[in-house]
C-alpha cells in the first residue's frame, strides 16, 4: 500500500462506522437531523484528508462534482432530492449538505432525502417515498448516491430526467446510471477512496 492510501485509509476509517452502515436497518435519528451532527472531529479529518489527497485527481473531480452541484441548486432554485439504494441510504451525506447549507448562507443545498422504506408514520423528514422522484420537475436537482444500480431506481431516475430534473450521480461511474446524469463523479471498486469517504469531500 502507498503511503497516502495507507493514510487516506486510517483517515477514513477512525472513529465509528459511518451513518449509512450504522443505520442500516434502524430507525435514523428522529429529531429533524438525518443522523448525528458531523461535529469537529469529522471537519478536522477531511481538512487531513484533502491535505493528504493534495495534488491528486480526486481533489479536482470532487471540487467539479461539488461546484456542478451547487451550480445546479442555486440556479435552477428547483430544491435538492438526495436518493441512494435500498441497502445504501446516503444519512451522512445528508447531514453534511444541511450543515453546509447553514454555514455557506445556501438553503438550497439542504435536500430532500427520498428513501426506498419510507413510511407515512415515518416524522416528516424521513417520509419521503420513492413517488417523490415521480413527481420530479424542471429546476428541480437529483442526487443520486449509488454503489449499485437496482432497475426500479434507474427507471425513476430516467423518469426524473425526462421531465427535466437534472441528474447527477456518485457511484461507480460505469453503466446506465452513469449515462443518466448531467455529471457524475466515479468512485470505481477497488479505488484509492471509497464512497463513504468521497462523500466527505463534496
Amino acid at each position: 500500500m502507498r503511503p497516502a492510501t495507507a493514510a487516506v485509509g486510517r483517515l477514513a476509517g477512525a472513529g465509528a462506522r459511518s451513518p449509512e452502515r450504522a443505520n442500516r436497518g434502524r430507525t435514523p435519528h428522529p429529531a429533524g437531523r438525518f443522523g448525528a451532527p458531523c461535529g469537529r472531529m469529522d471537519a478536522v479529518r477531511v481538512a487531513l484528508l484533502r491535505e493528504v489527497l493534495a495534488g491528486t485527481e480526486w481533489l479536482d473531480a470532487t471540487r467539479r462534482f461539488a461546484g456542478a452541484l451547487r451550480g445546479s441548486v442555486v440556479s435552477h432554485g428547483g430544491g435538492l432530492l438526495l436518493v441512494g439504494t435500498p441497502e445504501y441510504e446516503p444519512w451522512h451525506l445528508a447531514a453534511h449538505l444541511v450543515d453546509e447549507a447553514a454555514w455557506s448562507g445556501t438553503p438550497e443545498l439542504a435536500p430532500t432525502l427520498v428513501r426506498h422504506d419510507a413510511r407515512p408514520s415515518d416524522p416528516a423528514h424521513l417520509a419521503v417515498g420513492l413517488g417523490r422522484l415521480e413527481a420530479a420537475r424542471r429546476g428541480e436537482t437529483l442526487l443520486v448516491v449509488a454503489p449499485g444500480e437496482p432497475a426500479p431506481l434507474l427507471e425513476r431516475v430516467c423518469g426524473a430526467r425526462r421531465a427535466g430534473a437534472t441528474v447527477l450521480a456518485l457511484g461507480s461511474g460505469t453503466g446506465e446510471l452513469a449515462a443518466l446524469a448531467h455529471e457524475s463523479l466515479a468512485v470505481p471498486d477497488g479505488a484509492e477512496l471509497d464512497l463513504d469517504t468521497v462523500q466527505h469531500l463534496v
